[in-house]
């Protein structure tokens, strides 16, 4: 590396931290300074793409950055930061153009697997499971899973918000995992 490049990851990161102060002609020297290197990245990475779908995902980038700027460590260089997000969004638009494609099912219909029986042990397991878990958390997954009840209807007979409930259910998934894991399961 040489001072010039050193200097120019100094510049990104310094006026990034100028940006996030305030400094608006900081920011848009720094993402100037970024958007032919991101586009230079993403071209090389794109193969066949063409040039309209790159640009794309430039401007994705880009604007991921500004969206996500507050959540960059200032202790931190700017670089490893602005290329993770680039990446990310490299990915993003290779998954879009990916679902795009089209096969006709009709060249599959012989093959395509049929619904899977359900375990008659699952349901039991489940429930062994669950007891394990403290009584909101088990109350809670019971009525969701066991019951088969939604979320709102969950939330009226829990007496929880439906903001609660969801906090309440991630955690419990959380304990229950645990739970499985301390079981060997």
């Amino acid at each position: 590396m040489t001072a010039k490049d050193s200097k120019v990851k100094e510049d990104w990161s310094a006026l990034m931290r100028a940006a996030i102060a305030g400094d608006q002609v900081a920011y848009r020297r720094v993402l100037s300074a970024m958007t032919p290197v991101l586009r230079g990245i993403i071209r090389a990475r794109a193969g066949s793409m063409d040039a309209s779908w790159c640009e794309d995902v430039v401007q994705e980038t880009l604007l991921a950055i500004h969206v996500k700027r507050a959540t960059w460590d200032p202790q931190m260089p700017l670089r490893p930061w602005v290329y993770a997000i680039a990446r990310h969004k490299l990915v993003d638009a290779f998954r879009k153009r990916g679902r795009a494609v089209h096969v006709p099912v009709d060249d599959f219909a012989e093959t395509i697997p049929a619904e899977a029986e359900q375990d008659g042990f699952e349901m039991r397991d489940a429930a062994s499971l669950i007891d394990r878990l403290q009584d909101r958390d088990a109350a809670l997954l019971r009525c969701l899973a066991i019951e088969a009840r939604t979320q709102d209807e969950c939330g009226v007979k829990l007496g929880l918000a439906p903001g609660t409930l969801r906090v309440a259910l991630h955690r419990a998934l959380q304990r229950l995992a645990k739970v499985r894991q301390e079981n060997g399961l």
